[in-house]
């Protein structure tokens, strides 16, 4: 019979394994990378961490240095977590999280600041509120808390390429409807960088790229189930 966190009996070893998720069991070290970027891809799957998506990705160089943040902070919060996992006491794990991500998301944000001004001019508030990232946050409790370091790098990549997937192709897509250009090179002809879209480049025009490519995503999952 299934404990129930409800019954008395229960002790609160049982009622953390009931609530808690889960070490993946059976999963390739493949499988735990793969799905990050395509079956659960944290932006158009999850649907997790769209504010930075949404006013990032205004162009696709914008988009990448957004990427890189985050690959970084999640990738090493996820491996410091994991490390420190058996020692971090479950009644404030998640305050410890946050630290953790902290410190990384500092780095990140003085590293940016320091060689890239101009990028970290545009990207400003965004890059320190990566700290409160659903999709970092929820793979440190998720996840890291649960596995060793080796599955917890994959799960990092895997998320992380899944999230610079879905902005960087955001990104060019209002890049190069909005302004003509891809990475600031000029891809379209004279006459339609004059009259480009610059509805693109608005935070309307985020939303309905971000909408446009969910309806596709579904239209394929649904064609193949």
């Amino acid at each position: 019979m299934s404990a129930d966190v409800d019954n008395p009996e229960v002790t609160s070893e049982e009622a953390k394994e009931l609530l808690l998720p889960q070490k993946p069991k059976g999963e390739s070290g493949w499988k735990i990378f793969s799905k990050g970027i395509i079956l659960e891809n944290p932006v158009l799957i999850l649907m997790l961490g769209l504010c930075p998506v949404l006013a990032t990705s205004t162009t696709a160089f914008y988009a990448t240095g957004m990427s890189v943040a985050v690959l970084f902070v999640l990738l090493m919060s996820n491996i410091v977590v994991s490390l420190f996992r058996k020692i971090i006491p479950n009644e404030v794990r998640i305050p410890v999280f946050i630290v953790i991500i902290a410190t990384f998301v500092t780095i990140a944000d003085y590293v940016m600041q320091a060689y890239q001004p101009d990028l970290y001019a545009v990207l400003g508030i965004f890059v320190p509120l990566i700290v409160v990232n659903c999709i970092v946050l929820g793979r440190a409790e998720g996840f890291a808390y649960h596995n060793g370091v080796w599955p917890s790098v994959l799960d990092a990549l895997g998320k992380a390429i899944g999230f610079a997937l879905a902005i960087v192709i955001m990104g060019s897509i209002r890049e190069i409807l909005g302004k003509g250009t891809w990475f600031t090179l000029k891809i379209a002809p004279e006459a339609f960088q004059k009259n480009a879209v610059l509805f693109f480049g608005l935070p309307p025009g985020a939303f309905l790229v971000i909408g446009l490519l969910k309806a596709g995503i579904n239209k394929i999952f649904k064609r193949e189930g």
